[in-house]
This record gives C-alpha cells, sequence and structure tokens, in this order.
C-alpha cells in the first residue's frame, strides 16, 4: 500500500508540474504494445498490483485520476519485471466536450481504467517490456 501511494503521488506531480511531451519518453515505446497473452506466473501480482491501486487512489489527499494510476501502476509493474502497455484514449462527453482517458494492461489483466475504456479512441500507447 505504501508503494502504491508514493507511485501515485509521485505521477500526480509529474503530471501537475511537466508537461506531458517530457513526461511520455519514460512510459516506454510509443505506439507499440506488449503482448496480451496472459502469463500465468504473473497472475498475482498483476491482480495484487491493480487491487491495492485501486485502494490507494480512492484514499490519497490528492486527486488520483486515471493517468496518475496508469503511471503508478505502470511503475510498480515495471520493479516487478513485469511487462505492460499504458493507453491514451480521447471520446467526447453528453455536452460534447472532448475528454480524456488512460488505462493500463499487463498480458490479458487490465490493471487500471478498464471500467471506462470502452468509451474511448485510443490516441496513443506506450508499451514497457519486462527488464
Amino acid at each position: 500500500m505504501v508503494e502504491a501511494v508514493f507511485d501515485l503521488g509521485w505521477a500526480r506531480l509529474r503530471i501537475a508540474f511537466q508537461p506531458f511531451s517530457k513526461i511520455a519518453p519514460s512510459l516506454g515505446h510509443y505506439m507499440i504494445e506488449t503482448e496480451s497473452e496472459p502469463l500465468a506466473e504473473h497472475r498475482q501480482s498483476l491482480l495484487q498490483v491493480r487491487s491495492v491501486i485501486h485502494i490507494a487512489s480512492r484514499h490519497t489527499p490528492w486527486e488520483s485520476k486515471c493517468l496518475a494510476r496508469a503511471i503508478a501502476g505502470m511503475r510498480m509493474l515495471e520493479r516487478r519485471h513485469i511487462s505492460s502497455t499504458l493507453y491514451l484514449g480521447t471520446a467526447k462527453d453528453d455536452a460534447g466536450k472532448l475528454i480524456a482517458h488512460a488505462w493500463l494492461r499487463s498480458g490479458a489483466h487490465y490493471i487500471t481504467g478498464a471500467e471506462e475504456m470502452e468509451r474511448f479512441t485510443v490516441t496513443g500507447m506506450f508499451a514497457k517490456a519486462a527488464q
């Protein structure tokens, strides 16, 4: 839980104080996806990261929106040597205003943002391979 709160705070600060053009290179390879095949050996770690990001993001004293959750999850998976893909998408809300969303996938598992991703058209993706 401490790791998730720290990574959510770190991501929130980066988003607040850096232009996305400075953040993007650290997210991985642009417009490339990692494998979508599930890796049984990572299943437990993926479920734990998904759960702790979900819980921690609801209890941070700052707002932990979708991009911060996706970046924090990607960092947590990277520490565990697990590949992931961060997706960025756009859509129009009911008033016709352009809105954005970010979500994170590893293998066949969606770590963050899955509950809303279907509404959005993918406009960018960043793949971070396991190292």
